[in-house]
């Protein structure tokens, strides 16, 4: 299944049916009067998160929904047929916009959360309906409502537990088909990966979800490359894992490139919580690993962690590590999000 985190669609709620005007005619029955019956309502437009769904491909290979419209009344005081709502169904973690790609209408962010887009237009009265007492035979009745059409544009921001970071060729993908059952594409040049990858991780009898994010470059933000893209994926990660290539001359600008990317790019991405890990250590003496980790650690701040994919040397601490980060944003957010209790004297 091919990887889509943008589509656009059109969509159109269904117009109410016309109201009848009808007059009862049966024979022996003198001055039947009016019995035109109502117009169906037109079938609204809905968008309903659902799980088993990573990606927008349906929308590829179909555009349009369009909702049924109401059938118009009948005689007999027969009401027309309701119009069939229409469902989109979208994998969680996606965001609906407006048409100018900005105005956000609804983040789908839970399973079974549903947003209505589109409402369906009201059926007009039939001429029953302005029967009164001083206007008995009303020669008249109302149109439905019409539809109303929009576009918009989905746009899916995967939701993960941990975001894979770094330059292109680091070895991310490396790490994720280690770690996890995912089997991304692996090579030994950059931009081997060109969508997101998604990875259960299991570590110590837990679980969490780890994305692989395509590489960045110097630039990204202002769209060179194919990293920038996917950065929207991220900022729904609770943590990010930045993985440094070991080999490469100078592992501190290769640092200060990722980090610089994520704060150009805005939001709370240069904020979330990171681990930093020193990858391809296979590849080093134990000089050359101590010396890189020790260039890293000053110049992040932070404690800098070695590991190898290749040889699955030191990844059980780098798990070991993120899933601790993990568990304390989960907790901090829930914190965050609780209300105070209230004073009591």
């Amino acid at each position: 299944m091919k990887f889509l985190d943008l589509a656009k669609v059109y969509i159109r709620s269904g117009g109410g049916g016309a109201g009848c005007i009808s007059f009862r005619r049966e024979k022996y029955i003198a001055q039947g009067g009016p019995d035109g019956g109502n117009g169906g309502r037109g079938g609204d437009v809905w968008a309903e998160a659902v799980d088993g769904l990573n990606t927008l491909i349906d929308f590829r290979y179909q555009q349009h929904f369009f909702a049924k419209s109401g059938q118009h009344g009948m005689g007999r005081q027969r009401t027309g047929k309701d119009g069939d709502d229409i469902v989109l169904r979208v994998p969680v973690g996606t965001e609906i916009l407006e048409e100018d790609e900005e105005t956000v209408i609804a983040d789908m962010t839970t399973i079974g959360q549903r947003v209505l887009l589109a409402k369906g237009g009201n059926g007009g009265f039939g001429n029953l309906h302005f029967k009164s007492s001083t206007n008995q035979a009303p020669r008249r009745a109302n149109p439905g409502q019409e539809a109303v059409e929009r576009t918009l544009w989905l746009r899916l921001k995967l939701i993960a537990d941990a975001g894979l970071l770094g330059l292109p060729n680091a070895g991310k993908s490396t790490f994720l088909a280690a770690t996890s059952n995912a089997r991304p594409k692996i090579a030994d040049y950059p931009f081997t990966t060109l969508h997101p990858n998604l990875g259960v991780v299991g570590i110590d009898g837990a679980e969490f979800v780890m994305a692989d994010i395509p590489g960045l470059i110097e630039g990204a933000h202002e769209g060179r490359g194919i990293g920038d893209r996917f950065l929207g994926h991220v900022e729904r990660c609770a943590v990010l894992l930045h993985l440094i290539d070991g080999t490469a001359e100078d592992v501190v600008a290769d640092y200060q490139t990722i980090v610089h990317e994520l704060e150009a790019y805005g939001g709370a991405l240069a904020d979330k919580p990171r681990v930093t890990a020193l990858n391809k250590i296979d590849a080093l003496d134990a000089e050359e690993r101590a010396e890189k980790a020790a260039a890293l650690q000053a110049a992040s701040g932070f404690p800098v962690l070695q590991l190898s994919g290749v040889t699955g040397e030191g990844v059980q601490d780098v798990l070991r590590a993120v899933r601790r980060r993990i568990e304390g944003s989960r907790q901090a957010e829930i914190a965050a999000n609780q209300e105070p209790e209230a004073w009591q004297p």
